[in-house]
């Protein structure tokens, strides 16, 4: 059996269904069920829904073998787990976004606004700009038009949001998708049966 960790959501379902193409569907699954566990084996499938931030926990604590999840979601809690593979769906960008016309005053700490403290706090490392970080939960774009923040550090889809609040990208810190991982004891353990999913959800994605 290969026990998967999937996000629940639009991107879990999406997932599913190139499981399902690569020849890992599971019969008793029902997509209006309340059900969070399904099994087949026949198929030699387990599948289980859990929060999109909880899918690397699961896989890093060895109650699912592989799992999907967002590349931003890696970068903000590093799991110690395997990433095998780029799923080439969900894809979108974590970004710098500010005020139009906004200008870096490097003479103070840049205020920075955001749901992922760990990735805007290494990504400013890198380019050597002192920060303060404001852990957000949601509404990200007020903050620097109340002057809560001189910049947001946040997902960019469209852009769209940005725009209705007078807000552009600055810089783009990396591009998000979601990928599969690995739990690494599973994968020494069942390396062949996780390489041959591996390669046959390549061959889907390709």
């Amino acid at each position: 059996m290969i026990n998967f960790a999937l996000p629940k959501g639009r991107l879990g379902d999406k997932a599913y269904g190139l499981l399902q193409k690569a020849g890992y569907s599971c019969a008793e699954y029902d997509e209006s069920s309340r059900k969070l566990i399904f099994t087949d084996t026949s198929t030699g499938v387990s599948l289980f829904w859990v929060k999109p931030t909880d899918v690397s926990v699961y896989v890093e604590e060895g109650a699912a073998d592989v799992g999907f999840i967002g590349k931003d979601i890696l970068d903000e809690y590093r799991p110690d787990v395997y990433e095998l593979l780029d799923m080439n769906m969900g894809k979108c960008r974590m970004c710098v976004a500010a005020k139009k016309g906004f200008r870096d005053d490097t003479s103070h700490p840049l205020k920075v606004a955001t749901k992922f403290p760990n990735s805007a706090t290494s990504y400013f490392q890198s380019k050597g700009r002192e920060v303060q970080i404001i852990k957000l939960n949601g509404s990200i774009e007020l903050a620097p038009v109340l002057g809560l923040s001189d910049v947001i550090f946040d997902i960019v889809e469209t852009g769209t949001t940005l725009r209705e609040n007078n807000l552009e990208v600055i810089d783009e810190a990396f591009q998000i998708s979601m990928r599969l991982i690995a739990n690494k004891a599973s994968y020494k353990f069942k390396r062949q049966d996780i390489q041959l999913l591996t390669e046959r959800l390549r061959a889907v994605i390709q």
